[in-house]
Parts: structure tokens; sequence; C-alpha cells
């Protein structure tokens, strides 16, 4: 197989349309969809599944895409140095839960290690997600959390698909309100006093249960729920409508100003923070960097 028959691969994987992808690599979709079943004849694997909606990744498949993957940048690595004369551009990307101080980390990260060329990635996004950005080799690590509640689980998906977890730091749950909301001044919250509020919480699609939420007490039943995909989108919900959602106390105030406060929790959990690495890898440099930046974050 060719480099160009891997590049076509990862163009369709990431549009999740032959269709699609044909319009950016500016071929046909026939040439396309027939280089695609050359590289799974000679991989001896099917790489994609077939539907009417576009095309998805089988088990093989994303394993395929991570090695993939890393071939390509190798290769244009080589050509940057070796054959453009030009500084190595360098990539790095993190998929994390949606933590504040992960992304203030990563842009530590960038004002420390940028250069002329460089591709860095930050992905926000829903816990199953970053298990696998990380088993294909999209991320070179990802960040979450592991507490009593999640851990089986977790810790059974990292095993199947080749992952370590890092510990980093432990952090006390805490409610996240508004400053002017009645429980605000309050030196401690339990569950019950959050029960009359809506709980806000971060969408996790077809992986939506206890086991993959990235807030604690996922479990407990609430009359009023509200899940949202973005940070920005929760911190309107605490505003505008008296919302909670469950955290780490980690919160540097460059989220919204000092209109948010964190509450500890009255509660018997703690957070396990900390990353996911493939098995057969190490932290690159930039790795290192970015993991110093996430400790100087740590509850004292």
């Amino acid at each position: 197989m060719t480099l160009q028959q891997l590049k076509y691969v990862i163009t369709v994987a990431e549009k999740g349309s032959i269709t699609e992808a044909a319009k950016d690599l500016y071929i046909s979709q026939p040439s396309l969809s027939g280089a695609i079943k050359e590289v799974e004849k000679e991989a001896k694997l099917t790489i994609f599944n077939r539907c009417r909606a576009g095309v998805a990744l089988t088990t093989e498949g994303m394993e395929f895409l991570g090695y993939a993957r890393q071939v390509v940048q190798q290769m244009e690595l080589l050509e940057s140095r070796y054959i453009d004369n030009r500084p190595e551009k360098l990539r790095f990307c993190v998929s994390t839960q949606h933590y504040t101080f992960a992304a203030n980390a990563f842009v530590e990260l960038v004002q420390h290690f940028g250069q002329e060329r460089y591709e860095f990635i930050l992905n926000e996004t829903q816990t199953h997600q970053i298990i696998e950005d990380v088993r294909n080799r999209f991320s070179d690590l990802g960040v979450l959390y592991l507490s009593q509640s999640n851990e089986s689980v977790l810790r059974k998906s990292f095993e199947e698909y080749g992952l370590d977890f890092h510990e980093l730091f432990t952090a006390a749950p805490h409610a996240f309100l508004r400053r002017e909301h009645p429980l605000a001044s309050y030196e401690k919250i339990t569950l019950n006093d959050l029960r009359p509020y809506p709980r806000l919480s971060f969408v996790q699609g077809t992986y939506e249960s206890a086991n993959f939420a990235e807030e604690l007490f996922s479990n407990e039943i609430a009359d009023k729920s509200i899940k949202i995909s973005d940070r920005a989108a929760i911190v309107n919900f605490m505003v505008g409508l008296d919302g909670y959602t469950i955290s780490s106390g980690i919160f540097p105030k460059y989220l919204h100003g000092d209109s948010i406060v964190s509450i500890p929790l009255a509660e018997n959990e703690t957070m396990r923070i900390g990353y996911l690495l493939n098995k057969d890898r190490e932290l690159s440099e930039l790795g290192r960097i970015y993991i110093e930046a996430l400790m100087q974050y740590q509850q004292n």
C-alpha cells in the first residue's frame, strides 16, 4: 500500500463519507472507493462498514487508522526536514473532558513551545471519545478522572484498548454555581440541598451512563436535568437558570470572571485526575511539558 492510500483512509475516516472525502481530495468517488478496497484487500481486513449514511470504522479499522496516522505524520516530518529544508512541524493533540485547567495548561504549552511551525490540537469531548482518540493515536494523550463509581468500567475499557491510566492528583468534588445562587453562601453543600435546582451535565452520546459521565453522582435521580455539549453553554445555564454542575474544585477564574463560585460537596467521593497513554508509547517532550503545566493546578 502507498502513502497516498493511507492519506485516503485517514480522510475518509475523518469525513465519515467517501463522497465528502472525494470532494476534499479532488478525486472521483469510484477512484477513492477503489483505493480503499485495495488497502483492505492488501491488509486483509475490513476498515470501514458501508451504509446509506456513509461509512464507519470497524474495530480493526480503528487500530489500522492509528498506525496509518503515525506513518503519514512521520513521513511529513521527514519531508519537512530533509526535502523542504524547513523547521520540523510539531504536532501535539490532547483529548480531554471539559476542564478549564486542561485548557489553561494547553495555552501554557503553546506559549512555552510554540515555534515557527506547529499543529496543536485541544479536543474537549465525550469520555468514550477520549479513550477512542488515544487508542487510535489521534491524540497523544487523554485527560479524564477515575472515581469509586466509574473505575471498574473505565479500567476494563483501558485494558481492552491497550491504554494505561497515569494518576496526577486527586480533587474533592465541588458544586459550581452562580455567585448570587441561593446556596452560594454555604460552606458545604449536600446533594439534597441541590435537588430543587437544574442539574447540568455534559452529553455523552451513545455512552450516556454514570460510568462515562464527567460529573460525579450522575446516578442520583434529578427532577430537573439539562444536558449540554460545551463549557460556555453550561456557564450560561448556571447564570440564567440557577443550574449547577459537579466537578473538581480546581477552578481558575478565567472561565467567567467572578460570576461563578465552587462550593465543596459534603459527600464521600474523590476524583483522581490523570492522563491516558498507549501502553507502547512514552510521553513525548511536549507531553511532559503539558503534564507539568497540569500539575500546577492540583489542589493544595
